[in-house]
């Protein structure tokens, strides 16, 4: 029995369906479980479960363009001859896919992304601020409906490997870019819990992750101010490099990114700091605390469930009004 497994999108959202499909894959051994994603999940998914397989699709490519582009992905991923189709996006690509799969005779089931209580979390006025189902609980029912039932363990997923370099005792890692604004605590800010850390700590080690051009030319400017900041993207090859060196830190300083995911997959404990989104929307990190949450209490909160939109004030209260100082004492427990 083939089950084919569709995730495409950004790393966070990938990175969430690993404990989900990790504990489908021991619970269900006679299934043959076939991933498919962007490249760059390949990390994840590797020795995950001896019949877990997974198969990158660059949507990049020109042949997967426009309308004839759906045509190919669903023809690319028929060739894998599934059984079964578990569509865990829920975009036009793996709707046409999907669409045709059930053509063919072949059961598929899709995640529910309930926008409705999106839209009732995020609104103006008159917000109903609950706990809404996580993506680790939107993924499972895909599977159950398909009629496979299983719990997922509590521990982390990712056993990663060795880190390419040798990591200090006393080391944690920040990631303090994400892709939107509405996500990203202020640089200056950020800057004085750095400051803050190694005034406390002064045999600390800080690992800063990221890897656009924004993010290592800030880098550049922190490695410049302080002695033992560094940047992990100088020693790490790859993302498996990236999670060994995750793994070894005491804990991770992160947005509501795809950082906070992939440091939660190797069990890292992870204070995130939420702005413009908020934890009730279902996205935090796969076991980790509440306790190490930063957030502001504003009634415009949470604005956006991704953070792209502008903010409605002008000033990002929801960020500017977190105090270092918070961030540095959820910080101290962990050293």
């Amino acid at each position: 029995m083939k089950l084919l497994c569709i995730r495409f999108s950004a790393i966070g959202d990938v990175a969430m369906t690993v404990p989900v499909v990790k504990a489908l894959a021991m619970a269900h051994p006679d299934i043959h479980i076939i991933m498919v994603s962007r490249p760059f999940a390949k990390a994840f998914y590797e020795g995950l479960a001896p019949n877990v397989e997974f198969v990158g699709m660059n949507l990049k490519d020109s042949r997967y363009k426009g309308i004839g582009g759906l045509r190919h992905v669903y023809h690319d991923l028929r060739a894998l001859k599934p059984d079964m189709v578990a569509d865990l996006h829920d975009v036009l690509r793996t709707k046409y896919a999907r669409l045709r799969f059930r053509m063919a005779g072949i059961p598929v089931s899709y995640i529910d992304k309930n926008r409705a209580a999106r839209k009732e979390i995020t609104r103006r006025e008159d917000k109903i601020l609950m706990q809404q189902a996580t993506s680790f609980e939107k993924y499972k029912a895909v599977f159950s409906r398909l009629g496979l039932d299983f719990e997922i363990p509590k521990e982390a997923p990712l056993s990663p490997k060795e880190p390419p370099v040798g990591i200090p005792e006393k080391a944690v890692g920040i990631a303090p870019f994400a892709a939107h604004d509405g996500k990203i605590y202020p640089v200056d800010k950020m800057e004085t819990v750095i400051r803050l850390l190694k005034r406390q700590h002064p045999d600390l080690s800080i690992y800063l992750f990221g890897g656009g051009p924004r993010d290592k030319a800030q880098f550049s400017t922190w490695q410049s101010m302080y002695d033992n900041v560094l940047y992990a993207g100088e020693f790490c090859r790859d993302m498996g490099d990236e999670l060994a060196v995750m793994k070894r830190m005491k804990c991770m300083v992160t947005m509501d990114s795809g950082n906070m995911h992939l440091a939660s997959l190797v069990g890292t404990p992870v204070v995130s700091i939420w702005g413009a989104t908020h934890p009730f929307t279902g996205f935090m990190g796969w076991g980790q605390s509440k306790d190490d949450i930063v957030q502001a209490e504003l009634p415009c909160r949470p604005c956006s469930i991704y953070g792209n939109k502008p903010c409605l004030r002008g000033d990002y209260a929801c960020l500017n009004s977190i105090k270092p100082e918070e961030i540095v004492g959820k910080v101290g427990k962990y050293l």
